[in-house]
């Protein structure tokens, strides 16, 4: 242990005699590792809200549809549709595990004013479900929708804002209907929402169930059942629980595939990024500890003729390195993990320009980072080890000096 303590102290002396280069050094490891922090927690923050925000606002954790239904068609016709909604309604909503319930009917349609026309996709609702809780914590101006209200709409802030109406504006809805032909309904703007996922606020109207039902002629039919569940990881065990030949049960992991594929490309790219950077600062390090030992051939010489062996020359560089390492990836935690928790509150605008572009994912217009420990950990870990792998060849390089050719050297 004495012969540990002496090696201790002779590395951190040779650190402290040039302060300005181990201060860089460690900071540069420092900034390394609040990078890679920064990109994990930025990461995890986009994946973890789009994931989120789709189960919440779209797909639910489970979804119940006829065998024949696509949900990209918005069918109509009855035969693509779920009979006897209510029966199926009152199973599922005394299953364990099951939190909320919704039914709802999907169709595409074109919303009119005065001056301009848009497609828009017609969602109706019952508004007393809970799993629309998002719905009405979001809106902005007027009112939720109520259970009895026929002729009352909500629809997205970048919708209304894009046609220039608000809550009291009179619109005009044309809608397909189950046999092929089409209806339209003057209807009132109730209340206005923004969700902050601009894929939904921009195109998302909302309208109570049986107006749906009655303005597109599919009677008591209805396109889904949409079931959230306790959490994520009760999905199957509920999914089991509800299987029936007469219809078929998607899960979250089914309905967001593209999603959960994206994150799984992502990664793989992003781990990539992490080692690049990771092996940037291994180099800065095993630079600095090269420069130090050029500088301190002679001394390394005396220390081998006064009997220190290469193994412990060979230590004490490693120590070195370990020490700055170490130094840099505690100040790269707390800056790093500053950083991650300031935007997880603040957010980081990125426009809704740029939100708009991902079409299929629930992305917000301000991205929130997410603290998450076990990656800084992780990525702490990975840095440390690098680092020392790269301090090996100085290390290496010192201890096999020739006590008589270092005590030459210049």
């Amino acid at each position: 242990m004495s012969a540990f303590k002496k090696l201790w102290v002779i590395a951190y002396r040779d650190l402290g005699r040039n302060r300005r280069r181990s201060g860089l050094t460690i900071l540069a490891v420092a900034l390394g590792l609040t990078l890679l922090i920064m990109m994990s927690g930025y990461i995890a923050g986009i994946f973890d809200s789009s994931i989120n925000d789709s189960i919440r606002l779209n797909s639910g954790n489970l979804q119940i549809r006829s065998e024949s239904y696509e949900i990209e068609k918005f069918s109509l016709k009855w035969y693509d549709l779920l009979d006897n909604s209510d029966e199926l309604l009152t199973q599922v909503a005394g299953t364990e595990g099951v939190t909320a319930v919704a039914p709802v009917l999907w169709a595409s349609g074109f919303l009119t004013t005065a001056d301009e026309t848009v497609g828009i996709r017609i969602t109706g609702i019952n508004p007393d479900s809970k799993f629309h809780d998002p719905i009405r914590e979001s809106i902005m101006a007027g009112e939720y929708l109520k259970m009895d209200d026929r002729d009352g709409v909500m629809i997205g802030k970048h919708l209304a804002d894009g046609l220039g109406i608000g809550v009291g504006s009179k619109i005009n809805i044309l809608v397909g209907t189950s046999d092929g032909k089409t209806d339209e309904d003057i209807f009132n703007v109730v209340g206005v929402f923004s969700t902050g996922v601009l894929n939904y606020d921009e195109s998302t109207v909302y309208m109570t169930l049986s107006k749906a039902q009655a303005i597109t002629g599919v009677g008591d039919r209805i396109s889904a059942m949409i079931i959230l569940t306790l959490d994520n990881e009760t999905t199957e065990p509920v999914a089991a629980a509800l299987r029936n030949p007469d219809y078929k049960i998607e899960t979250w992991e089914e309905m967001n595939a593209i999603i959960l594929e994206a994150i799984q490309t992502g990664m793989s790219f992003y781990i990539i990024m992490y080692g690049i950077v990771i092996l940037v600062v291994a180099v800065i390090i095993t630079n600095t500890l090269l420069m130090s030992v050029f500088e301190r051939t002679r001394e390394l010489g005396i220390l081998a003729a006064l009997g220190m062996k290469g193994r412990q020359i060979m230590m004490m560089i490693l120590l070195e390195a370990g020490s700055l390492a170490i130094l840099g990836i505690v100040l790269g935690i707390v800056i790093g993990s500053i950083g991650v928790l300031y935007f997880s509150v603040a957010g980081i605008p990125i426009g809704d320009a740029v939100a708009g572009v991902a079409q299929g994912f629930a992305i917000r217009s301000v991205l929130y980072t997410k603290f998450v420990p076990s990656e800084i950990i992780g990525l702490s870990v990975a840095m440390l080890v690098i680092v020392s792998f790269g301090a090996f060849y100085p290390a290496r390089f010192a201890a096999r000096l020739e006590p008589v050719e270092a005590l030459h050297a210049l």
